[in-house]
């Protein structure tokens, strides 16, 4: 039998609408919402006429607004919540205006400690490709030869390797990565790209999140598979134009594993850092919004050059 977790994401009425969408971009499409304004809403409703006002609508008049949603616990459930817990922390950091409330998230019937450490259990070695191993630092495996070993502890950062959009990445970068290249990872979360690319021979990496504490999760686990090439850096490169000219270009490969649309806001900017003949890998993507993403990739010359799709999650290599 299944085992679900509910995630309680508490904001203002306001911001549910676009916390959902971008709710969505990580495949979550069942949502709870509760808000006070829907009774507020009720209550307005001049062509209503009800003689009776059952206990869960009343309910609304006073609760606090905030979106229910469920994961699976185990490892892809881990994934996930991760990902919405670097959602709700970025809201947090631009939130000097108070639009989102009182912004944050928690975790029903079980202490978010607990459940950081209880989803290690679903968490073993596995293969992805042809020679990478991908396992966390509490688990033992015996290489064979050929295989590359990929040790990673994600803690609070998306990137354990299992769910498919980062998956279908490596997988790439095992066909793009001959010895020698510069990798750029925007996008970076626990590192896990990078690292991949490193095993495969890339000769340094650069890594880019808005959020610190995956630059530092990315950096601590990068040092852990034994490498020292690599740069890191922390912001947003849509809107940092100075981040950008630190990044600098002539990579040989990028690695954007981010969201549709913050994809579609980079695509005028991934020429910038490649070198010519460079190789732009995508991913994240979900069936509703892949052909908007390729679209706005095309608009700045880039060619699909092969595509993966894997449950409704798409990765594309490009090249211009």
């Amino acid at each position: 039998m299944d085992s679900f977790i509910q995630i309680d994401i508490y904001t203002s009425s306001q911001a549910i609408d676009g916390i959902t969408g971008a709710l969505t971009e990580y495949g979550i499409t069942g949502f709870i919402i509760q808000d006070s304004a829907d009774f507020e809403d009720f209550l307005a409703d001049k062509n209503a006429n009800w003689d009776y006002v059952d206990d869960e609508l009343m309910g609304l008049k006073t609760v606090e607004p905030h979106i229910t949603l469920y994961v699976h616990e185990n490892a892809q459930g881990a994934e996930t919540l991760a990902a919405i817990r670097g959602l709700v922390d970025g809201y947090k950091e631009n939130n000097s205006d108070g639009y989102y409330g009182n912004i944050r998230l928690e975790l029903a019937n079980v202490k978010e400690e607990d459940w950081a450490n209880n989803w290690k259990k679903y968490y073993k070695p596995f293969r992805v490709g042809k020679s990478l191993i991908i396992k966390p630092s509490w688990e033992d495996v015996e290489p064979k030869d050929g295989d590359r070993i990929l040790e990673i502890d994600p803690a609070s950062t998306f990137g354990t390797g299992q769910h498919h959009t980062t998956k279908m990445v490596m997988e790439t970068l095992e066909e793009v990565v001959n010895g020698g290249e510069r990798v750029l990872d925007l996008g970076c979360g626990s590192g896990i790209l990078s690292i991949a690319a490193l095993l495969l021979g890339a000769k340094d990496v650069t890594i880019c999140d808005i959020f610190e504490n995956a630059v530092k999760t990315a950096s601590e686990n990068i040092q852990k598979n034994k490498f020292t090439s690599f740069t890191a850096h922390c912001g947003n490169i849509i809107e940092d134009k100075a981040l950008r000219e630190r990044i600098g270009g002539g990579y040989d490969v990028i690695c954007a594993n981010i969201v549709a649309d913050v994809i579609i806001g980079m695509s005028p900017l991934f020429e910038g850092f490649l070198k010519n003949g460079g190789k732009l890998i995508v991913s994240g993507i979900i069936d509703e919004r892949v052909d908007e993403v390729t679209a706005a990739l095309s608009e700045n010359s880039w060619k699909t050059v092969s595509a993966k799709n894997e449950e409704g999650w798409n990765c594309i290599l490009l090249s211009r």
